[in-house]
């Protein structure tokens, strides 16, 4: 696969919109994004179902919390190619064993939502389309605007066009004071809205509850639910530009 050129938007204008959630350790994490609005944006349309969600069948009948997942101005943060292509940058600024552990944990949880999408974890982040990387978020200006407050993790996603179809890529950053468990938590957490989930669940059994626990649990069968839901959404990404410009 060759390099991926990003190209912006035509005549759209960037937003920003940022999601705040106070978690119980006093950090903030921050869903930000770049939507779009424009006129030559593909009207939205669900994709197939890729075949891991359509094989899924919750017997233990859980339940979801898709109400609480953002629909944004492009639809619903599916991905429609698989495997979808993940890339883990190596620190390089601490020992190499704790860089190899931080890798590892970050894999496991690459592994655990493998089992439900195709990832694919890949060398270059020049073909990827989700980038981690273990760096501090910027501190976040707290609501009453007197306080900069630290963020364990933060979830961007980036809109462009390749072969005239509209596509995203997300990047993940997640802070070095994450250690042990939590590192797998975190990632496991994030990689959950790059892979769609783009909010939070209110159950703390869920991999995607709002607040940091102090014995993180895996993906539970609430939050495959929830992704399968995502992907029977529609979505403007993975579609066409051409038809919308004739």
């Amino acid at each position: 696969m060759g390099k991926m050129t990003l190209h912006p938007i035509p005549n759209i204008k960037k937003l920003l919109t940022a999601f705040l959630l106070t978690i119980s350790t006093g950090l903030l994490i921050i869903l930000a994004h770049y939507p779009s609005s424009a006129t030559a944006l593909p009207p939205p349309k669900p994709h197939p179902l890729p075949p891991t969600l359509v094989q899924w069948n919750d017997q233990t009948n859980s339940g979801d919390y898709f109400s609480q997942v953002a629909k944004t101005e492009i639809g619903y943060l599916v991905w429609s190619q698989f495997p979808v292509q993940v890339y883990i940058k190596r620190p390089i600024n601490i020992i190499n064993q704790q860089a190899e552990e931080w890798v590892q944990s970050v894999v496991q949880a690459v592994q655990e939502w493998n089992s439900y999408l195709p990832l694919k974890i890949v060398e270059s982040p020049e073909i990827a389309d989700i980038k981690i990387e273990r760096k501090a978020p910027p501190l976040q200006l707290s609501t009453d605007k007197k306080i900069l407050r630290a963020r364990s993790a933060l979830t961007t996603y980036q809109l462009y066009t390749k072969n005239e179809v509209l596509l995203h890529s997300f990047t993940i950053l997640l802070s070095p004071s994450q250690t042990g468990n939590y590192v797998v938590a975190s990632a496991r957490h994030e990689l959950g809205h790059a892979l769609g989930i783009w909010g939070h669940s209110p159950s703390q059994t869920d991999a995607l509850y709002f607040s940091q626990v102090r014995n993180p649990l895996t993906i539970s069968a609430r939050d495959v639910n929830t992704l399968k839901r995502v992907y029977q959404q529609p979505t403007s990404l993975g579609w066409s530009l051409i038809d919308t410009q004739k």
